[in-house]
């Protein structure tokens, strides 16, 4: 049984690909498995994951018979899984140099906790490196093995899989499965961090988030698809109902979720014009059923905004998004005439 298991789901990656199985490949710590699955990808990476399982005995290759997206195709990588530690790595991303020998020696002096988060830096097409935002939240002092309750800021982290090495007995007692649709890392991530007993972190940058030119992300082209956020939600919402122990986290999560329904419609290009202003109306019935009692807004400068959303005042949010950009244009003009 290997010490872990990387799932990596493969879509029209062939010009990353490479990149991606060799950043595993070529780690020091070298007891893992490398599940590759082909989701039905019409290009040429499919051949690239062959040949690389012929190359190394560690690469296991599923080809799916139908394209089932991003979350389904990880489900198939973690039925075969036998690491004793799952990691989940996107196909045009990069591990860092070493990040699983760091990750097994903060796991043994911890004594193996069920999960296990590290940082990511995202890196673009001009040879840039930038650490997220999160760094801070790594630098606080704190327990070296805590619960949620411990450190609430975890959750100020971006809700994603792929930074984090969980434990594979405790994805399987939990049973975290990836749903269907966009934002499917949203009702893996907070269930498995909202229930975890024994939670450590690697102030490490240990992932490259590519960051393509032009593009080149689906969360960034416009589609009704981006609508599945509000179905996420409800599942982790569902995940609260099932655990009374937890319900002192429903104000935390209902801000995160307003945080992330605003950041969906304020981000170019994400909803259709034409839609917007259902995004609205969708957005308010689902706060108005979802809104905990007694829950006070957070303090911040998209705060306004969030809560015109959370209403469904389209009006008076994309007048005040417009201020707001226009003060924005006229802070640059005085600052060039300076």
């Amino acid at each position: 049984m290997p010490r872990f298991s990387v799932i990596v789901p493969v879509f029209q990656v062939e010009e990353y690909l490479t990149e991606c199985l060799d950043s595993v490949l070529t780690q020091s710590c070298a007891d893992f498995e490398l599940i590759a699955v082909d989701d039905r990808s019409p290009d040429g990476s499919g051949a690239i994951l062959d040949r690389a399982a012929e190359r190394d005995e560690r690469v296991r290759v599923l080809h799916l018979a139908e394209n089932v997206g991003l979350g389904r195709a990880r489900n198939a990588g973690l039925e075969v899984a036998t690491g004793d530690y799952v990691i989940f790595l996107d196909s045009d991303d990069t591990l860092t140099p070493g990040l699983l020998q760091s990750v097994e020696e903060r796991l043994k002096a911890c004594a193996d906790p069920e999960i296990l988060v590290y940082d990511y830096a995202r890196t673009y097409w001009d040879g840039r490196v930038v650490r997220s935002n999160s760094a801070p939240v790594f630098a606080r002092p704190g327990p070296e093995v805590f619960t949620l309750d411990d450190r609430p800021d975890l959750l100020e982290l971006l809700m994603v899989v792929w930074n984090k090495a969980y434990r594979r007995a405790y994805v399987d007692e939990q049973g975290l499965t990836f749903p269907a649709g966009y934002y499917e890392d949203t009702p893996w991530t907070f269930p498995a961090l909202l229930a975890a007993r024994s939670i450590t972190m690697l102030d490490q940058v240990g992932v490259h988030y590519r960051q393509r030119e032009g593009g080149g992300n689906i969360l960034a082209t416009a589609s009704r698809k981006h609508f599945d956020v509000f179905d996420q939600y409800d599942r982790v919402f569902a995940f609260l109902d099932r655990r009374p122990g937890l319900a002192h986290w429903r104000p935390v999560v209902y801000g995160r979720m307003l945080h992330h329904l605003n950041t969906v419609v304020s981000k170019p290009g994400r909803i259709p014009a034409g839609d917007r202003r259902e995004y609205f109306r969708r957005a308010a019935r689902h706060c108005a059923r979802l809104r905990p009692a007694g829950y006070r807004p957070t303090p911040g400068s998209g705060r306004i905004r969030a809560e015109l959303l959370s209403q469904g005042r389209y009006l008076a949010y994309q007048t005040i998004r417009t201020l707001a950009r226009t003060r924005h244009v006229a802070t640059l003009a005085t600052r060039r005439i300076r």
